[in-house]
């Protein structure tokens, strides 16, 4: 053990490039020969030794140079949890940072919820719970979420020994949820492993087939690329600036994610790849973008200065896209090397423990926390933590010059409340690039603000929150005005609870009895009615949520979601049941199958529920109410289905109905949801059989203004 821990040990002093003190060194042996201890005898789904999984965490941790207690901290994450380690025991061994860790990483995994909830709900409210778990032990200490990060990196790099259905699961929850984080922090290095591993197991055929593609495409214009290096590099050292030139590939689901939102093939996106260029210093940056663009011609408005205005996580370097003397279009990225540490390992990681921190970084580590703090206290539903996390962001200025980030949509309170809480209660108006603009005005990227105050103002008025876009401003009005009139906000969600009621024909305490037996005081993080009314009256509550649960139909309380019920066209001649025909069934809607799926059916109190076999909905249900179908004489009825669209605009809608129509489809039924930068469709139409389906989807994403098309 001794020698293994040692062995150990050397490896994370190569991974963190320093030489460990000899403290260092006995803590980490010391750590590890506990946590090998603790999980002597436990396997993981790979049929490996448990210990690898704390072991690989642990390097992980080293790779992005963190300090030793949180490497210790990663290596001991699951003994308290898994082993039974008392937390008093790690504080005594290790100290109380590490403790803390530990003991803040358990606390989001180690959930205690309400007993009486469904198995649905129960679910639900696990992986809200954990998250905002997750988020609040953030914002105390951001090193209990970057232990965190490493372990969902190495159970993601280990994903192939789970089921499809947990790989589905974890893969979404990892794109939706850690990598946003990791971004916001700014650990590039596992942002875009873990978009890239999500993307593998959620749309794997699309994965390979285009990591092949790029695969070839980089075997075919390396030497090209190697010729631009070289030619950079020529002149940077005439110019007697030491640098170094390297070409990199952008990151798989970057490049998807282009094609989709731009609505573009592979072969119409040029920048995924680019040339980095590392200088001494900052000057030097400067000086190299001037040399290239002697060189080559820039595109112009393809110059991003991420220096002067760094992004919102502290992002620094150069754009510039430029044509080069071939004709080609080509990316270069300028930076220097404290630039390239922080874009690899994020700034929390690399300078949060050391001495010699800006006030800058120090307040981007402040505001950063604050909003997961928000996050966590005011977000009850999964698309609001996801919501929060993917907003996009704009950068203003004050009238000196500072650099102030916001959410994009932020308007003139949005400012004033990000300059200081006491500017925003007294805000009284504000000019935007030397104009009078009224509150609701939406700031866009390089405006120069400033803000009116007036000292007699009492506070902000509840109004504002119309016009509040970012979490911060949110949630500092909603504390004032709770703090100064709690009496008039409990009496006026009474008032609007009590219409409801009404309205409900149920008491209000009858309400208020259901409310807490389905764990929606759980949900909602609520600790007495007061608090209820509270929410209520500040619309943290809508009152359509309560509405909604007391005015469920049937179909929303079967144990499979919305099924369709049969139609004319469809008795008796569609599917066989155990070989048979005649036997009463139905299509689920939850999924749709047509002719050319692979089915299997389910036992329900209407018959048969025909499902895909790969419907999420059923990957649950006892073997034994499962039965074997097949597709019948198929080809003279059309069978419904749904297709999920992202387009440019409205513009858009005629050529999707014509391509349709021309193509032998019906649509039944037309949804539209405008989206921040593109048009959300869901079209009910119906088709013959899966080819069908699959010609009609596939002309569908090659019609321009068509940024994706994806069935239900």
């Amino acid at each position: 053990m001794l020698i293994e821990s040692k062995s150990y040990e050397k490896e994370v002093e190569k991974l963190l490039n320093v030489r460990l003190t000899k403290r260092g060194k006995e803590r980490i042996r010391a750590a590890y020969d506990l946590a090998e201890t603790a999980h002597n005898g436990q396997y993981r789904d790979s049929g490996e030794e448990f210990f690898e999984h704390p072991k690989s965490v642990g390097l992980i941790l080293a790779g992005l140079k963190m300090d030793v207690d949180t490497i210790i901290a990663g290596l001991l994450h699951d003994v308290v949890e898994d082993c039974g380690v008392p937390i008093d025991k790690i504080k005594e061994l290790f100290g109380v940072d590490v403790a803390n860790i530990v003991s803040g990483v358990t606390k989001i995994s180690n959930l205690k919820l309400n007993e009486r909830l469904n198995e649905k709900d129960m679910k639900s409210l696990e992986k809200v719970e954990t998250i905002r778990k997750m988020l609040f032990a953030m914002s105390e200490d951001i090193r209990v979420i970057i232990v965190k990060l490493a372990d969902r990196l190495h159970n993601m790099r280990t994903l192939e020994f789970v089921d499809r259905k947990k790989q589905i699961a974890k893969a979404d929850e990892t794109l939706k949820i850690y990598a946003p984080i990791a971004h916001r922090l700014g650990i590039y290095k596992i942002k875009e492993e873990l978009e890239d591993l999500s993307f593998r197991y959620l749309y794997p055929d699309t994965y390979f087939d285009l990591k092949s593609k790029i695969e070839e495409k980089l075997r075919l214009g390396q030497n090209r690329l190697n010729e631009y290096a070289q030619i950079i590099k020529h002149e940077l050292d005439n110019q007697k600036i030491k640098a170094t030139v390297e070409g990199r590939s952008k990151h798989l689901y970057s490049i998807w994610d282009k094609m989709i939102r731009k609505g573009k093939t592979l072969d119409e996106i040029y920048d995924y790849i680019a040339l980095r260029i590392i200088t001494e210093d900052q000057n030097k940056c400067y000086a190299a973008l001037g040399i290239i663009h002697s060189i080559w011609s820039p595109i112009p408005g393809r110059i991003k200065d991420y220096i002067a205005t760094p992004k919102f996580n502290g992002y620094k370097s150069l754009h510039t896209t430029v044509i080069t003397h071939k004709g080609d279009p080509l990316e270069i990225q300028i930076r220097d090397w404290d630039m390239h540490q922080e874009a690899e390992y994020g700034l929390a990681a690399h300078w949060v423990y050391k001495e010699g921190v800006s006030q800058e970084k120090l307040k981007f580590l402040a505001d950063l926390m604050e909003l997961h703090r928000y996050i966590a206290q005011n977000a009850f539903e999964l698309k609001d933590i996801e919501t929060n996390l993917l907003s996009k962001e704009i950068f203003v200025f004050t009238p000196k010059g500072e650099i102030i980030h916001l959410p994009r949509g932020a308007t003139p309170i949005d400012f004033a409340f990000a300059i200081h809480t006491e500017v925003g209660n007294h805000f009284s108006g504000a000019k935007v690039n030397g104009k009078l603009v009224p509150i609701s005005y939406k700031l866009q990227t390089g405006d120069i603000v400033e803000i009116m105050i007036n000292r007699n103002f009492q506070g902000p008025s509840i109004d504002w929150l119309k016009y509040a876009h970012s979490p911060k401003t949110v949630s500092k009005i909603k504390k004032y005005y709770r703090q100064k009139n709690e009496v008039e906000l409990i009496e006026r969600g009474k008032d609007k609870f009590r219409e409801l009621s009404k309205k409900l024909n149920f008491s209000m305490d009858e309400i208020l009895e259901k409310l807490k037996e389905i764990g929606f005081y759980i949900k909602y993080n609520i600790k007495s009615d007061d608090e209820f009314f509270i929410k209520l009256s500040l619309e943290d509550i809508s009152v359509n949520t309560i509405r909604n649960i007391f005015t469920l139909n049937e179909k929303e309380e079967d144990a499979i979601p919305t099924v369709e019920k049969p139609t004319s066209s469809r008795k008796g001649i569609s599917v066989l049941v155990d070989g048979e025909g005649g036997v009463e069934s139905y299509f689920a809607k939850c999924c749709m199958p047509v002719p050319g799926d692979e089915i299997i059916g389910v036992i329900t109190r209407r018959g048969i529920g025909i499902h895909r076999k790969d419907c999420t909905n059923i990957q649950d249900i006892d073997e034994s109410k499962k039965v074997n179908v097949e597709w019948n004489e198929y080809n003279q009825n059309k069978f419904s289905t749904v297709l999920l669209m992202d387009v440019e605009s409205k513009n858009v809608l005629n050529n999707v109905r014509n391509i349709i129509n021309n193509e032998g489809g019906h649509i039944e039924k037309f949804e539209m949801r405008s989206n921040s930068n593109f048009l959300n469709l869901r079209i009910y139409l119906s088709v013959q059989n899966l080819k069908h389906l699959s010609l009609l989807s596939n002309k569908l994403k090659n019609s321009k203004g068509v940024y994706s098309v994806r069935r239900v």
